[in-house]
């Protein structure tokens, strides 16, 4: 979806710093390079805990999505990618960064080890002017906004200081779910993730999770694990609340993953019908958002796919006519982090009465 305008007033360019290089922060950071925003919004400062020669490579060459489409060196200096410069640290803390020092327009949290206000505010007493995550707060109440981009982005009203742009599975369906309820009413949800291999599995049995399932290979198994995605639809949809479940299956894939979703319908609609309504939305005011398509497909088809989510309407059922049952692809690593390039788009173009942001 078209994110706002940068405010013609705005001289400099927004400086971001991300806290955590794993797979969203470096998928965030190429997102924004590989945009049409990147001259507006620069990254000045990556805190990780990893070497400097390794952040390098790791951005330089990419399994997934390939080589990083420009130059990256490391000196003394920093990382240079193209020709910006960033700084980067190595602390294991938010108070060990001099966040005030790097006169930061916004930190992009993605290290996924904090979800408490408690310890989100650690971010804000050491300089943090902003935070936005890569993962759900532990409550509605230890952020001060979650948001999915094209659903809510617009209640955001710039006086915020910690946001979560909640979960990649939360952006894929929330969208889809909010269309059908709105047209149709949802009586009943039930969700099967299929998501790909994560970090915190290992490739052969071992010692890796309290969770006995996770302990086995992730490459040899498909493994049930827990999900709070009920929750966190829930949390951004309330009038579903107490209609939504869910459940989630380790595929071992590398990226991409898709969910199952059965819906008890309040109305009568046709496998047909469904689809025409999703590809309107995806071609109409969801473009950008959400896409359609009835093609033969196999997950690896959406690999770096900009879209939240992809209706497989080769796939879309309907078991009488008031249960739907439809498969929804998505990009776990790269629609996510688009998601969040939008979000920080909005809300750092939003006035800010209440937050004295250095530029």
């Amino acid at each position: 979806m078209a994110g706002p305008n940068v405010a013609s007033s705005r001289t400099t360019p927004f400086r971001l710093a991300i806290n955590g290089y794993g797979r969203i922060g470096r998928c965030f950071l190429r997102a924004l390079h590989e945009s049409e925003f990147s001259e507006h919004f620069k990254v000045v400062a990556i805190n990780e805990p990893a070497d400097l020669a390794s952040i390098a490579y790791l951005t330089r060459f990419d399994s997934t999505h390939g080589r990083f489409p420009g130059r990256v060196t490391a000196d003394d200096d920093g990382l240079l990618v193209g020709e910006q410069m960033i700084a980067v640290s190595h602390s294991t803390t938010p108070e060990g960064v001099d966040w005030t020092g790097l006169e930061l327009d916004l930190v992009v949290e993605c290290s996924g080890q904090y979800g408490e206000r408690a310890e989100l505010q650690r971010f804000l007493d050491a300089g943090c002017p902003r935070l936005l995550l890569s993962q759900p707060g532990n409550s509605a109440a230890d952020v001060d906004a979650t948001i999915v981009h094209g659903i809510n982005h617009g209640s955001l009203g710039g006086h915020e200081r910690l946001v979560s742009n909640a979960s990649c599975t939360t952006n894929a369906v929330v969208p889809v779910l909010d269309l059908l309820h709105r047209s149709l009413g949802l009586e009943q949800v039930l969700l099967t993730t299929l998501h790909s291999a994560m970090n915190d599995q290992p490739l052969i049995d071992g010692y890796h999770h309290s969770d006995l399932r996770r302990t086995r290979s992730a490459m040899q198994s498909i493994i049930p694990v827990s999900t709070g995605l009920a929750r966190g639809v829930e949390r951004l949809l309330p009038a579903l609340a107490g209609r939504v479940h869910a459940k989630a299956i380790r595929v071992p894939t590398h990226n991409v993953s898709a969910i199952d979703m059965v819906l008890t319908l309040s109305r009568d609609a046709s496998a047909a019908s469904i689809n025409r309504l999703l590809q309107d939305a995806a071609a109409g005011p969801f473009s950008g958002l959400l896409a359609w398509s009835d093609e033969t497909h196999a997950s690896i088809d959406f690999n770096h796919d900009t879209h939240s989510a992809i209706v497989d309407g080769s796939q879309t059922r309907a078991c009488g006519s008031r249960m739907i049952n439809l498969l929804v692809w998505f990009d776990n690593e790269w629609g996510f982090a688009n998601r969040m390039l939008d979000v920080t788009r909005h809300w750092l173009t939003l006035p800010s009465p209440d937050v004295s942001i250095p530029h």
